[in-house]
């Protein structure tokens, strides 16, 4: 084989392995003929743990996320652009230099939203005994009110909610949003 066919194989070697690098699950969700749009309307931003506060603003829910389909183009119509939802996943970032979360937790929901539509679903943002562990105990009178990481009695974190589906072509689509929330305890209720 001369040295002009060998750089020949190469470049063609090259291309196909650049080709197959490039196929990442990120082109793949990005190649779907409709977009998923996740917002929230955010009812409270700050949360008083003290189960004996008897403020209504405490029992009144976090706030509502909102799917939404978007074509990309004029041609994203009929039945097998609409998304099918099958998952979300809600992770937690510390927003105030503290390092303890809640564990993230990924759900199963069965919702589908066809083009131009809006949908909503029951979206679980903490486990039903998170605020009886860290970070949120150390919040507690009996374990010394204050967090551990800030030494501060308020802890402040991001609540991040991942909704995942796939058009009924079989198109991967996902969007998330993300709740700032705040935490203490008897501090005056929820707001």
């Amino acid at each position: 084989m001369t040295y002009m066919n060998k750089l020949k194989v190469l470049a063609v070697v090259a291309l196909a392995a650049a080709s197959a690098l490039s196929c990442s699950s990120e082109l793949t969700n990005n190649a779907a003929p409709v977009e998923l749009v996740v917002t929230n309307t955010q009812n409270l931003s700050h949360i008083d743990l003290d189960p004996n506060n008897n403020d209504p603003e405490c029992n009144q829910e976090l706030g509502t996320i909102t799917m939404q389909i978007f074509p990309k183009n004029s041609s994203a119509s009929g039945d097998f652009v609409q998304v099918r939802v099958t998952r979300y996943r809600v992770t937690y970032r510390r927003t105030d230099g503290g390092t303890q979360v809640p564990a993230s937790f990924t759900r199963a929901i069965d919702t589908l939203i066809g083009v131009g539509q809006t949908a909503g679903s029951d979206f679980r943002i903490f486990e039903a005994d998170a605020f009886n562990l860290a970070p949120f105990a150390a919040l507690l009178p009996q374990n010394g009110g204050v967090d551990p990481d800030t030494h501060r009695p308020i802890i402040q974190m991001e609540v991040t909610v991942e909704v995942f589906g796939e058009t009924l072509a079989g198109d991967k689509v996902s969007d998330s949003t993300s709740f700032p929330i705040e935490f203490c305890y008897t501090c005056n209720g929820c707001d």
